[in-house]
């Protein structure tokens, strides 16, 4: 069983950048597409971006000029670099690996507060 671990929260004031990192156990390529989603206080868990095994990558429109997913395979990591933070990206942020083989995988998290 593959595991997801998230790293690189915190708390960055408005304007400030962060990267998030999502280490796999395992080899990430042996998941279709690499997810970051987060949930904010009283919200519901929302897609922030994707990247697939080829390396396309998609965005939420909140995101889209801001954040950039990317994946280094030879770590078995995918990160978010996230620039032009505002309060509204406080959340906690989550990694998600999915495979149609065996299944979705998610880290435990990592919170990002955005606040001066």
């Amino acid at each position: 069983q593959v595991q997801l671990v998230e790293s690189g929260g915190g708390l960055v004031q408005p304007g400030g950048s962060l990267r998030l990192s999502c280490a796999a156990s395992g080899s990430i390529l042996s998941f279709n597409a690499l997810d970051w989603y987060r949930q904010a206080p009283g919200k519901q868990r929302e897609l922030v971006a994707t990247i697939t095994r080829g390396g396309m990558s998609e965005y939420a429109d909140y995101v889209k000029g801001r954040f950039t997913i990317s994946r280094d395979n030879a770590k078995n990591t995918v990160y978010l670099h996230m620039n032009s933070l505002t309060p509204e990206d406080t959340a906690v942020y989550y990694c998600r690996g999915r495979s149609t083989g065996f299944g979705n995988y998610w880290g435990q998290g990592t919170q990002v507060t955005v606040s001066s």
